[in-house]
């Protein structure tokens, strides 16, 4: 029985998915008219609406065990422009770039296969980190590298997303939801969360630094499930990155939600896995 609900519940959930996606695709050929948009929004709601009431006719009221979560983007965010930070503390080493066109230079440098490994963020990140910033600004020393990887570790750097996570976060663990921050990041993620007094708020860290596998790899997905000791299809990711928390949290049989277009604020995921807040 419970092997036959675990499946419907994959293929249910694939089919809410294909079917949004299908009337995307549909909209967008006509020309994303005004009427069509609004045919669209309307039709999707009604699907998104049909997969809540089906899982809550399969789980009750709360339709989630656990509730996993990216960090930057969608958790925290940095308080300044990265190219201004960058611009800023590498004055004195002899950076003359504009922020412009260390911003330029950065995501050109980001968007570079790192042939070193497999994986961007091994262990501390300071190889990768090291490119990243010599690209950016012309500037290989040592002591400014060491400043700038120092600081984005403080809560100085970061601020949270939304100012009512923790009354919401709590109303979840109250509800009896298991939390879990799910995030390509290095080994600076968990000091990061301890500076921003927000550790504490999750059951588990699945960090890629750690997991040795960055999303949208689904390892890093069903680790975080195990660590909660949840199946896969009880848990919903959110995320801010369509390709590497939406694709990847499916891929591994997770639910997932949009940051910024499925859901706008944790009170409204609360809303959505059947918490009051």
């Amino acid at each position: 029985m419970e092997a036959a609900r675990t499946k419907l519940t994959r293929v249910l959930s694939r089919i809410f998915i294909n079917n949004v996606n299908d009337k995307a695709h549909r909209v967008m050929r006509s020309g994303s008219s005004f009427n069509g948009l609004a045919k669209y929004s309307t039709s999707a709601a009604a699907v998104v609406k049909d997969y809540e009431d089906y899982r809550k006719s399969l789980y009750g009221d709360i339709t989630h065990k656990a509730l996993l979560v990216d960090a930057v983007g969608t958790l925290v965010v940095p308080s300044q422009p990265m190219a201004q930070i960058y611009r800023q503390m590498g004055e004195k080493y002899g950076v003359e770039y504009s922020e412009d066109e260390i911003l330029r230079r950065y995501r050109w440098a980001y968007g570079q296969p790192w042939g070193r490994s497999r994986l961007r963020y091994v262990n501390d990140g300071r190889p990768f980190w090291q490119y990243i910033v010599s690209s950016s600004t012309g500037c290989s020393d040592t002591q400014y590298f060491e400043e700038l990887y120092s600081y984005y570790t403080t809560e100085k750097a970061w601020h949270l997303c939304d100012p009512d996570a923790e009354k919401v976060f709590e109303a979840i663990k109250k509800a009896g939801v298991k939390l879990a921050v799910v995030s390509n990041f290095d080994t600076r993620l968990r000091p990061l969360l301890r500076a921003l007094n927000c550790d504490h708020w999750f059951d588990a860290v699945a960090v890629s630094a750690e997991v040795a596998a960055e999303k949208p790899n689904p390892t890093i997905f069903l680790k975080a499930c195990e660590l909660l000791k949840v199946k896969p299809e009880d848990a919903v990711h959110v995320g801010d990155d369509r390709r590497n928390d939406i694709w990847g949290a499916r891929d591994a049989g997770c639910d997932a939600w949009l940051w910024g277009s499925d859901v706008h604020s944790f009170k409204e995921v609360a809303r959505r896995i059947g918490v009051h807040v």
